[in-house]
């Protein structure tokens, strides 16, 4: 869905999840044993299992890993009561909420999460919870005298020809879009929109690092893309092209032109309990595992991310970089309920043509 709106996305994964559930009907997996729970989950297993394996050192609990790429909401419905999910996991809030809208997950109730994770980074009801954060950040040519920017000004004139991004629905950019308008209403984000496209350097397209390698290659001089990617390039071999875009390029972190607050968008990787699991009480164990001190600094090592816990220490490429992270405070929630209207802007304007 890397590439397609909302929209799209959700049609495709519905055909996929058909078939799921022609397959569920009569392969639904054996049910885990007491000291064991199923994990499903769209994030690559390898960017995960360090944790994974941390958690089951810890508590001697097997942790049955099912990588569920498209079609997760469709796979455990069609699974129902049978399904031996414990926990869902995903990335983006977007996909995230769908899970909960989809009515397969169901609310926990705990003091250690609770108290881990801000509230506007959780579920007001339990039913999902963010455990990392990757923030959407301005990556600008290392030669601009730049130390601070507003999202809002990527779509000034000043930048014409000169803006690289990816496709306008990619859940990150609408995710961002869904934020403008919660924060300023869809009037201005569409004229944000139509600035931005108005001052792209080549079509909306391609991935975030490839907003780095188009700053070194001359072709645009800002864009915008995820944290985590900074981490990735900047530790990459020397003399390898992953380095060459990642030091190329300086590092801000946006804010919005009318938050008091002075805070960068973020989105998330979360998890929620399954609302049929099996294994109910492991699940919260993970879960509670994960954004506990080591488990967050693990996320932090292995992957870039920001904790979502305070007070955790920050990978040093990221903490040299970009430094610490000042969140938006407005609730994701708030973000996730104008993602429909986000994706139709993009598409009004015509933003990915």
């Amino acid at each position: 869905m890397t590439e397609r709106s909302r929209v799209q996305g959700r049609a495709a994964r519905a055909l996929l999840g058909a078939g799921a559930a022609l397959l569920a009907a009569t392969a639904i997996p054996a049910q885990a044993a007491a000291d064991e729970l199923t994990l499903y989950t769209t994030r690559e297993p390898a960017l995960i299992q360090p944790l994974i394996s941390a958690f089951s050192a810890q508590s001697n609990i097997k942790v049955n890993t099912v990588f569920v790429k498209d079609g997760l909401l469709e796979r455990v419905k069609a699974e129902g009561a049978r399904s031996p999910a414990d926990v869902l996991m995903t990335v983006d809030i977007g996909n995230l909420m769908d899970l909960v809208d989809g009515g397969v997950t169901q609310p926990v109730k705990s003091a250690a999460l609770e108290s881990a994770i801000p509230a506007n980074l959780r579920g007001a009801d339990g039913q999902w919870f963010s455990l990392s954060l990757r923030a959407r950040v301005l990556y600008a040519d290392k030669n601009l005298p730049l130390t601070s920017f507003r999202y809002e000004d990527l779509a000034n004139p000043k930048y014409k020809g000169k803006v690289c991004i990816r496709s306008g629905q990619h859940p990150y950019n609408t995710a961002l879009v869904a934020s403008l308008i919660a924060h300023d209403g869809e009037a201005k984000a569409e004229q944000w929109l139509r600035g931005v496209k108005a001052n792209l350097a080549r079509k909306a397209t391609g991935g975030d690092r490839d907003v780095a390698r188009d700053i070194l290659g001359g072709i645009c001089d800002v864009g915008l893309a995820n944290s985590y990617y900074v981490g990735q390039m900047k530790s990459a071999k020397e003399g390898t092209d992953a380095r060459k875009w990642g030091d190329a390029i300086k590092v801000v972190r946006p804010t919005f032109a009318n938050a008091k607050s002075g805070g960068t968008h973020v989105n998330i990787s979360g998890a929620a309990v399954a609302k049929n699991a099996p294994q109910r009480a492991n699940a919260v164990k993970l879960l509670e595992f994960l954004v506990s001190e080591p488990a967050q600094a693990l996320y932090a090592q292995t992957n870039y991310e920001y904790p979502v816990r305070k007070g955790v220490a920050l990978d040093p490429i990221i903490g040299q970089t970009i430094g610490e992270l000042k969140v938006d405070p407005l609730p994701l929630t708030e973000i996730a309920k104008y993602r429909k209207q986000a994706s139709a802007l993009v598409d009004k304007v015509g933003f990915d043509q």
